[in-house]
């Protein structure tokens, strides 16, 4: 592995020396950039720059991330002029209140909304390139939405979203106490959370208008239902409450295509797990699929580029614990041996690889690979850090930044999840 590294990395200083992988991307409609960590700042800045070369010379259509949907319409609105009186971004930025608030209230993701703002001035309705969130998290805020836009417009959906929300509400807006009741007593809501979705589907071309209210009231929806199977499932398996995340990032991802349609195209920013091929690491042995994976099976891996990112070291920020305060933390030096450590063996420098047919052999042997979440113990990385991965069939190319420090949050109020 050392020696096919030596042979195929290529170091750089400058975005333009990462063109040779804006050239391999080609013609594929889904570019997906992963992260190893959530609170990186060189990953937020890089995938920033590489998403405005696609954009602006490869035509990509709207950015999706693993964000909630009703938050992430608070960027969406502003980037295209939907609500006029939002001036500030810090404003705008105030509806990430979920934690991790950091992971989108930060200071490194103005510079995209500003940019994607400025850019979309210049264009008609139909060439405005969105943004949006995937993530399945956003139970509550999704029927609200749902609420509010059915009463405004009285839509005879009405009935089976104020059915809906009457279920949840005993609940108290509790994910937890809806995962509890609904995985061990068999008190859920899943009867009315479908019928919920059926009857938006059938009725969203009532919704249209210039301010993507269908596309909205869909994804709002299938949220609502698909995150009603999240936490049901939650409580009794962690691999299929994950599967059940992530086909519900594609399928909204999916509906967002659909209403951009057949020439549409998307760059996608998740996590490294998220988006590097499941097939290609130890979370197949577990039933596990992710984004990535689905994409490709869905469209063929021809129409697919996945870009990886990992750091050999620096600061972070997460947490200690779930719920808890963010911290700066220090990111050690990766694990002897591992796939972070071997691509800093080969020169202290920023650096990226190609895996192409001809070369993904040469990186066929199982590694470590380096994850850092949301929760983090920089002491434990060894127990629990290092997702065994088959790096030429997980990824299309890889960036890898030899050091690298903390994102920049904006301080927001925030609730849990």
């Amino acid at each position: 592995m050392l020696k096919a590294i030596n042979k195929y990395a290529k170091h750089f200083d400058t975005l333009e020396d990462l063109d040779p992988i804006i050239e391999a991307i080609g013609d594929a409609k889904f570019v997906l950039l992963g992260e190893s960590s959530h609170g990186t700042s060189e990953f937020y800045s890089l995938r920033t720059e590489l998403s405005k070369k696609l954009i602006k010379e490869k035509g990509f259509s709207f950015i999706a991330v693993e964000g909630d949907w009703p938050a992430c319409q608070s960027i969406n609105q502003y980037i295209k002029g939907f609500n006029p009186t939002s001036k500030e971004i810090p404003r705008v930025l105030e509806s990430f209140n979920r934690w991790p608030t950091w992971m989108w209230a930060n200071h490194e993701i103005i510079d995209l909304i500003e940019w994607l703002k400025d850019y979309n001035q210049q264009k008609n309705g139909a060439q405005k390139v969105g943004f949006y969130g995937l993530d399945v998290y956003s139970l509550w805020e999704s029927m609200d939405a749902i609420i509010r836009y059915l009463e405004r417009t009285n839509s005879p959906s009405i009935k089976e979203a104020k059915k809906a929300f009457s279920c949840f509400e005993p609940f108290n807006r509790s994910h937890e106490s809806y995962a509890v009741s609904a995985g061990y007593l068999s008190e859920d809501c899943t009867k009315e959370a479908l019928k919920l979705l059926a009857s938006i589907k059938k009725n969203k071309w009532k919704f249209d208008d210039e301010q993507e209210s269908s596309l909205n009231m869909e994804v709002n929806a299938l949220v609502t239902a698909n995150a009603e199977e999240y936490y049901r499932t939650m409580v009794k398996s962690d691999s299929k409450s994950w599967n059940v995340r992530d086909h519900h990032m594609v399928e909204a991802l999916n509906s967002v295509m659909n209403f951009y349609g057949d020439k549409a195209k998307c760059i996608i920013w998740e996590h490294n797990t998220h988006v590097g091929d499941a097939r290609a690491t130890d979370m197949k042995d577990e039933g596990m699929v992710n984004v990535g994976q689905i994409i490709r099976e869905q469209n063929g891996a021809e129409n697919v580029f996945i870009i990886g990112f990992g750091t050999y070291r620096g600061t972070v920020i997460a947490a200690a614990e779930w719920g808890k305060d963010f911290q700066i933390m220090q990111v050690p030096p990766a694990q002897f041996g591992s796939w972070e450590s071997l691509l800093h063996k080969t020169g202290a420098a920023n650096k990226y690889l190609l895996f192409t047919d001809q070369n993904r052999h040469e990186f066929n042997a199982i590694i470590g690979h380096r994850a850092i979440g949301v929760v983090y113990r920089p002491e434990y990385e060894h127990f629990g850090n290092y997702v065994p991965s088959n790096m030429g069939k997980r990824y299309d190319s890889f960036i890898f930044l030899d050091q690298t420090k903390a994102l920049q949050p904006l301080v927001l109020e925030h609730v849990f999840i």
